[in-house]
């Protein structure tokens, strides 16, 4: 689960980029987070992956108060969620399969189990076939289901995924949002940062859309409830 409560964030420059911001996204949820470039997008990923924290307000990410959280703790909490970027961020000289094998062997997963786990995950993204493929000989539709494969290797609860159509034509674009709906299916609670209006309209999920800083709009059915 991710509660915010009543969050505020200013940064060292003066800016006000969050301005009260309360809202709570449950396990197994399938939200958008839409709004447009300076709104507080980007702020609100950086809180609840531990990367800032608030100016004031309360964090809660699958259990930890990020106020509150030690050093030592972060590296925990992140291991429960799973991280999907525009750009892919790929390993460029390991093959597909050795950059899933990377991301378990940095958690100490044991052979046996990176083995399984690989097989299991590159099935669900479709690309059991693309194992010993770099990623420079896939598709960026493709490179973008790696990414989505990595995300999920050390089985999170959460997969955030930061504008992930971004680089995609509109039909692989499709494809991977129709891809993180089945992941979700399986009980990941899915969060999706997006611009992409048309996209979010084509699913009938939650839309939390925000604005200057604060949420103006949160529910289903499209990418402003309250449309003007």
């Amino acid at each position: 689960m991710i509660k915010l409560v009543d969050v505020y964030k200013e940064y060292e420059n003066g800016t006000k980029a969050l301005k009260g911001i309360t809202t709570t996204i449950s396990d197994g949820d399938f939200v958008f987070l839409v709004g447009p470039s300076g709104s507080g997008k980007s702020t609100i990923l950086k809180l609840i992956t531990g990367e800032i924290t608030a100016t004031d307000g309360k964090v809660m990410v699958n259990g930890y108060n990020l106020r509150d959280i030690s050093h030592q703790q972060l590296p925990s909490m992140r291991r429960t969620l799973g991280v999907v970027f525009q750009d892919f961020r790929l390993i460029d000289k390991k093959t597909i399969y050795e950059n899933l094998d990377f991301a378990m062997r940095v958690v100490g997963a044991s052979t046996s189990s990176i083995r399984n786990r690989i097989a299991y995950v590159l099935q669900l993204v479709g690309l059991q076939e693309k194992a010993n493929q770099y990623p420079n000989e896939l598709s960026g539709g493709e490179q973008q289901r790696v990414a989505i494969a990595r995300a999920l290797i050390n089985n999170p609860s959460v997969i955030i995924a930061d504008e992930p159509t971004g680089n995609l034509d509109p039909r692989r674009s499709l494809e991977i949002i129709k891809l993180l709906q089945e992941i979700n299916s399986l009980g990941t609670t899915v969060l999706i940062v997006t611009h992409e209006k048309d996209l979010v309209n084509r699913f009938a999920k939650r839309v939390i859309a925000i604005e200057n800083g604060r949420i103006i709009s949160d529910g289903t059915g499209g990418y402003y409830n309250n449309e003007r």
